[in-house]
């Protein structure tokens, strides 16, 4: 097993072709073929199904691919580090990061902790990226997928709140129930803790999907849908045309710090503890709900 047959199947999966995948490491197609190969006799197992139209990764080969990039990560961190000393601390986030606790907390880190900075990335799957290595930790709205590794810890919980046209009859109320949005048009964003899961069984609204916060808020200032989302959107997020109303009746959305298992960087645990003091001594709202036996959730 060499870091080339890594190397090989995380270019395969990234990219679906052996051609593009080829091109991307800059080796022939068929020196390609043959490094899968070798990794596929190495497993015992297939981990790209190839006909002559289509290639796609087994189940074994998506574990494998995103276990692969994890590992050539941190083999690219060390080497880093052990020519330029430590790297920043890498934390995700889908959109909202904090809210309006995100720079106090970065501020008050970078004064207690000036040699460890610490470096924000925002990912449409902050889920996928720290899988993949790319980040040492995730600030997450929504529950990680099965299939192991991760540790989740629970910060807070924050309000959900419904969005709407600055022109939408409902913008003059202080407050929206779910019944008031339950004959609009609901447009849901994966990256935007929205969810039609809220309505009960048969009253759910009609929804439609789009890819990003972006094109969430556009869609809900034309006045063609209306969203549901977490507080910390409108201080993250606010739009001359979308106006953010508190939610009652449904429960808040939980903030989870998620990290490996197996730490990809000394100063998680420290940042962990440093947003736990934070967002405990942020008010009521905000305070820290602790598990009853302490542990964290793992997945």
């Amino acid at each position: 097993m060499e870091l080339r047959h890594l190397r090989a199947l995380a270019a395969i999966g990234d990219d679906g072709t052996i051609t593009g995948a080829a091109a991307a490491l800059h080796i022939t197609q068929p020196a390609l073929s043959r490094t899968l190969e070798q990794l596929e006799t190495r497993v015992g197992v297939r981990l790209v199904d190839r006909t002559t139209r289509s290639l796609a990764l087994t189940e074994v080969g998506r574990r494998l691919h995103e276990r692969a990039h994890a590992i050539l990560r941190q083999t690219e961190d060390a080497l880093t580090e052990a020519a330029a000393g430590a790297r920043p601390l890498r934390i995700g986030f889908a959109w909202a990061a904090l809210g309006d606790r995100t720079v106090p907390l970065l501020r008050a880190w970078r004064d207690e902790h000036p040699d460890t900075p610490v470096r924000v990335h925002r990912d449409d799957d902050p889920e996928a990226a720290l899988r993949r290595g790319e980040t040492d930790a995730a600030l997450m709205r929504t529950t990680p997928s099965s299939g192991g590794g991760l540790e989740v810890r629970t910060l807070y919980r924050e309000r959900r709140l419904a969005a709407v046209s600055e022109e939408d009859p409902l913008a003059r109320k202080p407050s929206v129930r779910l019944a008031d949005l339950a004959d609009r048009e609901v447009v849901l964003c994966a990256t935007a803790a929205t969810t039609a899961g809220l309505w009960p069984a048969g009253q759910r609204p009609s929804a439609f999907e789009v890819a990003n916060v972006d094109e969430w808020l556009t869609v809900i200032a034309t006045g063609e849908a209306v969203g549901v989302t977490a507080e910390a959107t409108e201080h993250s997020h606010p739009h001359p045309g979308v106006r953010y109303l508190p939610l009652s009746g449904v429960p808040p959305v939980t903030v989870d710090f998620v990290r490996p298992r197996t730490p990809t960087h000394p100063a998680t645990a420290a940042f962990l503890a440093h947003l736990q003091h934070m967002t405990s001594a942020a008010g009521p709202l905000h305070r820290l709900h602790q598990r009853s036996d302490d542990e964290p959730q793992v997945y």
